[in-house]
């Protein structure tokens, strides 16, 4: 790559905007930061007009700028200026900005869930009732049934450790479980 030489004077305006994009298309990096350099600024402005966010404008005239630097070759000084050109990607960028960002606000509405306002009285009083429901249950167990249960289940002991606590084997523990459990389900309705 050679170095920069500067190109005639900016009077030119449009000429000289179409020869630093031809040789951007053939790879000039000094052409593009040329090009850079006189249209970075309005391309910003195009965009924030557009956009209104600070942040999100940089960031998309940033997208522009490499755009033109991967797009250059695409470009026909017949069809118009290179400023049009590089203007009407600008434009179209903050656009689809735009509208991507009202999407993803429309979607996040739409997602947005409603809150359901819990009965806390209700709960609780329903949780009474469960309560109640399996104590009466647990009643009518054996007291063989009832104590293995209640290791097990509300003590957090596993089989092996009830077996240990009651002295009783582990395959007897199993099937007093096992039974109670049966008979529980039965109690409650529980399918």
């Amino acid at each position: 790559m050679r170095a920069y030489e500067p190109d005639p004077p900016r009077a030119e305006g449009g000429e000289y905007l179409d020869g630093l994009l031809a040789r951007v298309a053939r790879g000039d990096q000094a052409a593009f930061e040329a090009i850079y350099d006189d249209l970075a600024g309005p391309v910003y402005g195009l965009i924030h007009r557009v956009v209104r966010d600070p942040a999100q404008s940089e960031e998309v005239s940033q997208e522009v700028l490499l755009e033109v630097w991967r797009t250059a070759a695409r470009f026909d000084a017949a069809k118009g200026s290179a400023a049009t050109w590089v203007m009407t990607i600008a434009h179209r960028r903050a656009v689809d900005r735009v509208r991507a960002a009202a999407a993803a606000a429309a979607r996040e509405q739409r997602n947005v869930e409603v809150p359901i306002a819990h009965d806390e009285v209700a709960d609780t009083v329903e949780a009474s009732l469960d309560a109640e429901r399996v104590r009466r249950c647990l009643d009518g167990l054996t007291e063989a049934q009832r104590e293995s249960i209640t290791l097990a289940y509300y003590g957090g002991y596993s089989y092996r450790q009830v077996s240990g606590r009651l002295n009783v084997a582990l395959s007897t523990i199993k099937t007093r479980i096992r039974d109670g459990l049966i008979r529980m389900r039965d109690c409650l309705g529980v399918s």
